[in-house]
């Protein structure tokens, strides 16, 4: 089984994952929440420089810096890696 997935085909290659992107959290009141409306701002722990965390199936992956694509996906948000994390910090 030390065969190497680089240089063949892997049944599981092609299946599509979700990836999470969380920008931050914010932790009203009840209160707050029934009384938001339209236009509502609802202020996160972070700063927009801050780093983004990425998540795969719950499971902290990444983080990175938030970033709009130029060109034809001009608006669009990405987000660019800043660092990857390593296997051992997830089994913790």
């Amino acid at each position: 089984m030390d065969e190497d997935l680089s240089k063949s085909p892997h049944p599981l290659r092609n299946i599509p994952v979700e990836v999470t992107v969380s920008v931050g959290r914010a932790r009203p009141l009840v209160k707050e929440l029934l009384e938001l409306e339209e236009n509502a701002i609802l202020a996160l722990d972070k700063k927009i420089a801050d780093p983004v965390d990425i998540f795969v199936g719950g499971r902290l992956i990444a983080r990175g810096q938030l970033e709009q694509i130029e060109g034809d996906g001009t608006g669009q948000l990405a987000v660019r890696l800043t660092d990857v994390i390593s296997d051992s910090v997830n089994d913790v």
